[in-house]
């Protein structure tokens, strides 16, 4: 059982990782952990390294500029903190191979901040629903209008291709808890 000095020290580490992603502050960000690791679940992607996680920040932010969020609640267990969020934003900029639309989202997500032994922020999981977001950044499209039919076709195109990489392995085996009878 965590005690309230260590929920209250993680609370403010997730809190400051949120804020300092919203003002794009990438090194405060990445200083909120000893080694950056994102797993993006709808994806079955992973982003390790500062490297890396920093690609992942700027080709998110060429897509949403003016990403943000709504943080709606925050839970604790022995090793993570829980976030319920809304992120938001609009479709400015090319994500991966789906051509900005121009279009505002709002998605429900889910974020794992998962701690080790020695407090370090080791994992941030995220848990969403891509088809609600493509819904939304496709939904903006006008196609009684000929000349978005093109601009939606690329859209598809890109979302298929975004679908049918390889996932990465460590997210698809996994090895199950072990519980006690």
């Amino acid at each position: 059982m965590i005690t309230e000095d260590v929920r209250t020290a993680r609370q403010k580490l997730v809190l400051d990782h949120f804020h300092d992603e919203v003002r794009q502050d990438w090194d405060d960000v990445l200083a909120t952990f000893p080694h950056p690791h994102y797993e993006l679940i709808p994806t079955m992607t992973v982003h390790d390294g500062d490297a890396t996680v920093r690609g992942y920040y700027r080709s998110t932010r060429l897509a949403f500029p003016d990403q943000d969020h709504e943080i709606i609640a925050f839970r604790h267990s022995d090793d993570a903190v829980i976030v319920e969020f809304w992120l938001l934003g609009t479709h400015l900029g090319p994500l991966g191979g789906i051509p900005p639309t121009g279009s505002r989202f709002r998605v429900r997500m889910t974020a794992y901040f998962i701690f080790d032994e020695h407090e370090n922020l080791v994992c941030e999981r995220v848990y969403f629903d891509s088809l609600s977001m493509l819904k939304q950044l496709l939904g903006g499209i006008n196609l009684k209008n000929p000349r978005n039919w093109l601009l939606v076709a690329r859209c598809l195109k890109g979302a298929l291709g975004a679908s049918g990489g390889t996932p990465d392995p460590s997210l698809v085996h996994t090895t199950p808890p072990v519980l006690a009878d």
